[in-house]
């Protein structure tokens, strides 16, 4: 019988460092977002006001399955309630369970949920949604557990699938936005010599873990330069609030081999840059920008073109460009591709069942526009 190791501080799990990576790579779909490294930088920054309960499944003293959950604080239109979730908040599109089983992980996880003290008002596992994700599946292992289930969309993702070729990728797309692109690449050249490089460091088996801080430094100094400079939201590199946050990420990403930064230069400056995470043959691009002086030349749309050839140059099989700013990632992408929470609300709790009502409610109003990417943006209600 499985046996269950629950930590509520974050210190104790160096312990299974070794065994996280471990599960990580036998994790199908699995991103930098559910390493161990990410979880530690993210709770210094990030965890006061939430409870940690990361549960590690054993079978007999062999770790097998990791089920990382955070207890946290949200505001609704129905009031404060006490949320179960994965420890993401939004970074990344998706999100689960780690090791080779995710479904038995989430099965003996949730059966170990019920059987301690309740502090959550609302079970809502958000972030579900990769090829392997089986919506039924997932409801399954909750309502074995005594857990009613429902599922919703919490948001959607733009993504380019590179099952084919680069050449059956450019032939899909519309020939008057090419055109667009190749006369932004002129405008460009006129300006001085183009080029674009990708710094993927390859991690600790070929002992290849430099930040390249001059590569990310640059990174800095265009979002500083660009219209995101003055954003007041926290969504840039540069940004006080999230800078230092962001760095320690990257410094981490690139021990492990994750990291994935794209750099444009024109005349030799820096123009352009998308920043993210790469693992299992999945890009994330976590944040993009450009120089404000050369966005009407299209640099952004340049440097995200020649990411995405490379990417299929390289053998990548999928391309997340992220939540958000959707109609300028259109012209680049194959799909809008659905991301799954599954809920289960407190049956005494009168404030989570209206929150429930309200939320089958919206899913009943907009389910085919949600399959084909246009429902509203179901974020904001928290809801």
């Amino acid at each position: 019988m499985a046996e269950i190791l629950e930590f509520n501080q974050i210190e104790p799990l160096a312990e299974f460092r070794t065994a996280w990576r471990a599960l990580l790579r036998q994790t199908a779909g699995h991103s930098f977002f559910q390493s161990l490294e990410w979880l530690e930088i993210y709770w210094r920054h990030y965890g006061v006001g939430q409870r940690l309960r990361v549960l590690v499944v054993l079978d007999g003293r062999r770790p097998t399955g990791i089920l990382p959950l955070t207890v946290l604080y949200e505001s609704t239109w129905v009031g404060r309630v006490r949320t179960l979730t994965y420890p993401l908040s939004n970074w990344g599109s998706f999100y689960g369970p780690i090791g080779p089983d995710p479904l038995k992980t989430l099965a003996v996880g949730l059966n170990h949920v019920q059987h301690t003290p309740r502090d959550w008002d609302v079970l809502e596992l958000r972030w579900h949604g990769q090829p392997n994700d089986d919506p039924a599946e997932i409801r399954r292992v909750l309502r074995e557990a005594g857990l009613q289930a429902y599922s919703t969309h919490w948001d959607r993702t733009a993504v380019v699938d590179m099952a084919g070729d680069l050449e059956a990728y450019w032939a899909s797309r519309k020939g008057t936005w090419l055109r667009r692109l190749r006369q932004s690449e002129r405008h460009l050249a006129r300006q001085g010599p183009i080029v674009y490089e990708r710094y993927r460091p390859q991690g600790p088996p070929h002992d290849d873990g430099a930040p390249r801080w001059d590569l990310y430094n640059a990174c800095e100094e265009i979002a500083r330069r660009s219209w995101q400079g003055r954003a007041t939201d926290g969504t840039t590199l540069s940004h006080p609030s999230i800078r230092e946050f962001l760095r320690e990420t990257h410094a981490a990403a690139a021990l492990l081999g994750m990291v994935d930064l794209n750099l444009l230069r024109i005349d030799g400056q820096p123009a352009a840059f998308i920043y993210g995470y790469h693992a299992d043959g999945v890009t994330f691009g976590l944040r993009r920008g450009y120089d404000a002086d050369r966005s009407r030349q299209g640099a952004g749309t340049v440097l995200l073109a020649r990411t995405l050839a490379d990417s299929f140059q390289r053998g990548d099989r999928l391309y997340d460009m992220g939540v958000g700013s959707l109609p300028s990632k259109r012209p680049f992408q194959t799909r809008l591709a659905p991301i799954w929470r599954f809920s289960h609300y407190e049956p005494s709790s009168p404030r989570t069942q209206i929150l429930r009502v309200k939320r089958w409610w919206q899913s009943r109003q907009t389910p085919a526009s949600i399959a084909v990417g246009r429902v509203q943006d179901v974020t904001a209600d928290l809801r």
